[in-house]
C-alpha cells in the first residue's frame, strides 16, 4: 500500500500543482497586418472574379476595358443591340436554330450576373476603405467567430440514436417510516448540504475543496485543470436526496462549462468512476439529455488511452493530444489491474445510450486476454505490461491496487440481469482463490483479508478492503454449490472487523491500514496508515448487509460513523479528513474529497432509508456509488446479445 501521497480510492492519487501560461501577439502589429491582409483578399478576389469571367466567356466575344476608378480590367460587351438581334436572326433561321437562342440569352444572362457581382464588389471595396481601424478589427474578430462556429457545427457531435430508458424505480423518497430514523437520515442530508454549500461558496469549479484554507483543490488524477469533480461526483447524491436547487446549479453549471478540449493528462480509470459514471446516474435519474451528451463526449476522449499493443489501456491519457501512458511508480511501466479492470459497467452502458460496439469491445477485449493468461494460484497480480502483455510484480491485493476489479465481474452479471454468465464464472473462480490463499482468522477471531507478496501473505487489511464485506454478501446470492449463506457470513465477518478497526480507534474513526500480528489486531501500526480521509468502503458494507439481513447493529455501527464524521470531520468550510485517528487532538489534511459526496454521505443517507429507494433488484452501484440501471434483455442492444440475433 502506497502512501496517502499516491494513493486515495482504488488507485486514487494526490497533487501536482502546475500553473497554466498564456501570451498574446502586440495588439497595433496585429491590427496593421488584419488591414493589409483584408485588403489584399477584397483586391485578388475582386481581380480573380473578373479574369475568371474572361476566360468562361466565347473566344469571338468582343471586350472593352472599363473603367472601375481602381484599374482597367477586361468584361465582355456586346457591340450593338442591333448586332445582336441580327445574329440571333440568322441563327433561328439556321439548323438549330431555337437551341443557339436560348445559349444567347443565358450568355446574355450570365454577363448581366457577372457585371453586377463586379459593381457589388467594388462597392463593397469602397465601403471596406472608408472603414476606422476599430470597425475592421470588430469585422474580422466577427468573421473568425463565424468560422469557429462553422466548423464546430461540421465537426460537432454526431445525435445519439434513440434507446428505450432501462425501467426505472425508486429513484427518491425511500421515507423510513419510524421518526427516529428518519430524524438520522436528515441530519445526514444536513451533513451533505454543508459539505455541497461549502464547496459552492469556496471551490465552486474547481475539482475539490480545502475546508480549511477555504479554497479550491485539486489532485494530478485529474490533470491539473478545474473540471468541476464534485459538481459531477456529486449530483446523483443531492438528486438522491431530494436537493433539487443544488442539483440545478450544478447542472447549469455543467451545461455552461464542462469542457473536455483541455490540455490536461487525467487518469483514465478516476475519469470513467468520478466522470463518466456520475454523469450516467444523474442521467438515468433525471431524464436531463445535456448528462448523457457529456458523458459520450468523455468517452470519446479516453477511447485512445486503448493504443496499446495489447489493447490494456494506459493509465493515463492527454484530453487534448490523446496521448497515454502510465504510472512512474507502477512496476515496470505496468498498468493496474483495479484501473483497466473497472471500466465495464461504464462502457457498457456506452454503447447501449450510443450504439457504437467500440466500448463494449474494449472491455470485452481485456475480459478475453486475462481469460488466456496464467495466473499464479489462480490469483490475479495487480500489475500487468500493456507492451508484452505480461504480469508485472506477483502483487495481490482486495484492497488498493486490485479492489474493483472483482466487483465489476459481480457486477457486470447482475447489471446483465444475471445473462452474463462469463462474468460470474469469472467471480466465482476469483473468489474462491482468494478465500484460500489471502482470507485468514487473527488469534483473537477476526476475519481478515491479507495481502499476497511474491509467495507470501502480509496480515495487513487496507480500509480500501473493506469494501469486499459489501461484495460477498452482494454475490451470495447465485453462489455455485449452495454457498450463499457461507458468503453472506462472510460479508459478516468482514463487517464485523471492519467496525473493529474504528472502534479501537480514539476518534472512532478507521484507519488507512491495520495490521493482525505482534499482538495487535485491526489497528495501524506505522504512522502514515492512521489518517482517515473520508472513505466510504466500511459504510459501504454496512449499508449491502443491512439490505440484505435487516440487522440493526449495521444502522447502529452506520450511526456511530455519523456522529464521528460530524464531530471530527466537520469545520466550518466543510469537511476534511485527519491525520491520526489515535490522536484526542487530530490534525486535518485540509481536502473534502469529491468522493465524501459521491459515496460517503450516500451510503449513509441509503442506509437510513427504506429499501424502496434504489432496489438492487433494478440498479447496481458503480465503484464510485454512481447506481446505473440494470439493463434488462428488452432493452439491450449490445453486439451479440439475444435481443440483437
Amino acid at each position: 500500500m502506497t502512501t496517502p501521497a499516491l494513493l486515495p480510492l482504488s488507485g486514487r492519487r494526490i497533487p501536482t500543482l502546475s500553473p497554466g501560461a498564456s501570451s498574446f501577439p502586440h495588439h497595433r502589429a496585429t491590427l496593421r497586418l488584419s488591414e493589409k491582409f483584408i485588403l489584399l483578399l477584397i483586391l485578388s478576389a475582386f481581380i480573380t472574379l473578373c479574369f475568371g469571367a474572361f476566360f468562361f466567356l466565347p473566344d469571338n466575344s468582343k471586350h472593352k476595358r472599363f473603367d472601375f476608378g481602381l484599374e482597367d480590367v477586361l468584361i465582355p460587351h456586346i457591340e450593338s443591340e442591333k448586332e445582336a438581334r441580327h445574329s440571333s436572326r440568322q441563327v433561328i433561321h439556321g439548323v438549330g436554330g431555337h437551341d443557339e437562342h436560348r445559349h444567347r440569352e443565358e450568355e446574355e444572362s450570365l454577363r448581366d450576373k457577372i457585371r453586377a457581382d463586379h459593381e457589388r464588389a467594388l462597392q463593397e471595396a469602397k465601403e471596406k476603405l472608408r472603414k476606422s481601424k476599430e470597425e475592421l478589427k470588430a469585422e474580422i474578430q466577427t468573421e473568425k467567430t463565424k468560422v469557429v462556429e462553422d466548423l464546430k457545427k461540421k465537426d460537432g457531435p454526431k445525435p445519439l440514436p434513440p434507446v428505450p430508458m432501462p425501467k426505472l424505480v425508486g429513484v427518491s423518497d425511500g421515507d423510513p417510516g419510524d421518526s427516529d430514523t428518519k430524524e438520522k437520515r436528515d441530519k445526514i442530508r444536513e451533513m451533505m448540504k454543508h459539505a455541497w454549500d461549502s464547496y459552492r461558496q469556496y471551490g465552486w469549479g474547481h475539482n475539490e475543496l480545502k475546508p480549511i484554507a477555504k479554497k479550491g483543490h485539486s489532485t494530478n488524477i485529474f490533470g491539473n485543470s478545474q473540471m468541476g469533480a464534485t459538481i459531477v461526483d456529486a449530483l446523483d447524491t443531492l438528486y438522491i436526496m431530494g436537493l433539487h436547487d443544488e442539483f440545478k446549479d450544478g447542472q447549469e453549471w455543467i451545461e455552461q462549462n464542462l469542457d473536455f478540449s483541455v490540455n490536461a493528462e487525467v487518469s483514465v480509470f478516476e475519469v470513467n468512476i468520478r466522470f463518466i459514471g456520475g454523469l450516467l446516474a444523474a442521467y438515468y435519474l433525471s431524464g436531463q439529455e445535456v448528462f448523457k451528451v457529456k458523458a459520450v463526449q468523455l468517452a470519446e476522449k479516453l477511447l485512445p488511452a486503448f493504443n496499446t499493443p495489447t489493447g490494456i489501456p494506459w493509465a493515463m491519457v492527454n484530453l487534448k493530444s490523446g496521448v497515454g501512458r502510465n504510472w512512474g511508480w507502477a512496476s515496470a511501466g505496468s498498468s493496474i489491474l483495479a484501473e483497466f479492470g473497472t471500466l465495464h459497467m461504464e462502457f457498457v452502458h456506452l454503447t447501449y445510450l450510443t450504439g457504437n460496439p467500440a466500448y463494449y469491445q474494449k472491455v470485452m477485449h481485456i475480459r478475453k486476454l486475462l481469460a488466456k493468461m496464467d495466473r499464479p494460484n489462480g490469483l490475479y497480480p495487480n500489475y500487468l505490461n500493456p507492451r508484452t502483455g505480461r504480469w508485472g510484480q506477483h502483487h495481490t491485493s482486495v484492497g488498493g491496487l486490485g479492489d474493483s476489479f472483482y466487483e465489476y465481474l459481480l457486477k457486470a452479471w447482475l447489471m446483465s440481469d444475471k445473462t452474463d454468465t462469463e462474468a460470474r464464472k469469472t467471480y466465482d473462480d476469483a473468489i474462491e482463490a482468494i478465500e484460500r490463499h489471502l482470507i485468514r482468522k487473527s488469534n483473537g477471531g477476526l476475519t481478515f483479508i491479507g495481502e499476497w507478496k511474491n509467495g507470501h501473505l502480509e496480515r495487513k487489511m487496507g480500509h480500501l478492503t473493506c469494501f469486499a464485506g459489501g461484495m460477498f454478501a452482494l454475490g451470495a446470492d447465485g453462489s455455485p454449490d449452495d454457498k450463499a449463506g457461507h458468503y453472506l457470513q462472510l460479508g459478516a465477518e468482514i463487517a464485523h472487523t471492519c467496525h473493529e478497526s474504528y472502534d479501537r480507534t480514539v476518534l472512532k474513526l478507521g484507519p488507512e491500514a491495520f495490521k493482525f500480528d505482534s499482538g495487535l489486531e485491526a489497528v495501524a501500526v506505522r504512522q502514515n496508515e492512521k489518517y482517515y480521509i473520508l472513505r466510504p468502503e466500511v459504510i459501504e458494507t454496512y449499508w449491502y448487509m443491512w439490505r440484505f439481513t435487516h440487522d440493526p447493529k449495521y444502522r447502529q455501527w452506520g450511526w456511530e460513523a455519523v456522529q464521528a464524521i460530524d464531530k471530527y470531520c466537520r469545520v466550518s468550510g466543510g469537511f476534511s479528513g485527519v491525520k491520526d485517528v489515535y490522536s484526542s487532538n487530530p490534525t486535518y489534511d485540509d481536502v473534502q474529497q469529491s468522493f465524501f459526496l459521491a459515496e460517503t454521505l450516500k451510503y449513509l443517507y441509503l442506509l437510513f432509508s427504506s429499501d424502496e429507494l434504489l432496489p438492487l433488484e433494478n440498479w447496481v452501484f458503480n465503484t464510485e456509488a454512481h447506481p446505473l440501471p440494470v439493463l434488462h434483455l428488452g432493452n439491450i442492444t449490445l453486439p451479440g446479445s439475444e435481443t440483437q440475433r
